[in-house]
């Protein structure tokens, strides 16, 4: 029964051991799976950095913006993605147009942005943006 004792401790140690990596392994198949929009934004932003929030971006010159279905409105500035996530992302449907009702030179978030049919012309909601996340390349050492 002596001989026993040593075995039986060690495979107690180990199965405690990989115990949580399998708890790691449960807990990254309970992640749910991206959805399309993500997995697009996700393309858009990489290798980039996120800066800090920003409540306004100055909308000249927007050399393209698109919203993402059910995920967000990105705007291509320079070199800069600005991602709004909104405060309903689930109301963004890229075959809608955004129509934008803002107070000056920028875009920020608290402008009025409604949502019209692309096809038949009709009101359709409100977009309620959040803060403009800057996205940038990083720095090149060269």
């Amino acid at each position: 029964m002596t001989i026993f004792k040593p075995l039986m401790t060690a495979i107690a140690v180990l199965g405690l051991a990989a115990a949580p990596a399998a708890a790691q392994d449960e807990a990254d198949s309970d992640q749910p799976e991206m959805t399309k929009g993500e997995k697009k934004l996700a393309k858009l932003i990489e290798g980039r950095i996120a800066g800090e929030p920003e409540s306004c971006i100055r909308d000249f010159p927007v050399r393209s913006f698109q919203v993402i279905d059910k995920t967000a409105i990105v705007y291509k500035i320079g070199r800069t993605v600005w991602v709004n996530y909104t405060k309903n992302p689930q109301s963004l449907d890229d075959h809608e147009t955004l129509v934008f009702r803002r107070f000056g030179s920028q875009i920020c978030s608290s402008d009025i942005v409604s949502t019209i049919d692309r096809f038949g012309g009709y009101y359709t909601g409100n977009v309620f943006l959040d803060k403009f996340i800057p996205y940038r390349l990083p720095e090149s050492d060269g």
